[in-house]
């Protein structure tokens, strides 16, 4: 029986040509896939090196009303944010009603201000409850202000005076969340200021 060589050669550069294509192929894969971790590792880079840099600072103007000083410092690449929301956080505590009454809710406790100071109500676009002001926007190198105050126990606290009430928070942080966009970018900010000591007669 004779044996086909031409046909057995044919197989076999066809074979090759197989393995060499999928080769190529699995090459071209795993370029792209590196081409694309390196782009992923780039864009993280380059938000990273982008975070807005805050100088806050917090000065009471007497009667327990305060000014917070919000100035964007940099970085000079940022330019400018669209938009900045400020938002006032709570302690550590869990606050959960155990008994709901006429006077009080959960919902209540959930807006409640568990914190020394609040944004004033009603300033800069501020909601009802004290939690934050309208977004705003800023270049890098300037600042705004936004009005602030100290929180009072909640109606609902029987027996419990502002002086007793703020004294639970001297020695704690103001407790402060940024969230900044510029286009699609965001960054998430939080910040600890310190408090002022509480004066009765303030």
């Amino acid at each position: 029986m004779s044996i086909p060589w031409g046909d057995i050669a044919t197989f076999g550069t066809a074979g090759l040509s197989a393995v060499a294509a999928a080769g190529a192929w699995f090459a071209a894969h795993r370029a792209n896939r590196t081409a694309d971790t390196v782009a992923r590792i780039e864009k993280e880079r380059w938000h990273a090196d982008l975070t807005p840099q805050f100088k806050l600072d917090l000065a009471e103007v007497g009667n327990g009303q305060a000014l917070l000083d919000v100035h964007l410092s940099g970085p000079d690449a940022l330019g400018h944010l669209d938009s900045i929301s400020i938002v006032v956080g709570n302690d550590d505590r869990d606050h959960v009603l155990l008994h709901s009454g006429p006077n009080v809710t959960q919902a209540d406790v959930d807006a409640f201000v568990w914190g020394p100071f609040k944004f004033s109500p009603g300033t800069n676009g501020t909601d009802e409850h004290g939690r934050a002001p309208e977004p705003f926007p800023l270049s890098v190198g300037t600042g705004t202000q936004r009005a602030m105050q100290r929180t009072h126990q909640g109606h609902w606290m029987e027996g419990k005076t502002q002086g007793t009430w703020q004294g639970e928070y001297v020695g704690k942080p103001i407790r402060l969340k940024l969230t900044c966009r510029r286009g699609d970018e965001e960054w998430v900010i939080t910040r600890h200021l310190e408090n002022p000591l509480f004066e009765a007669d303030a």
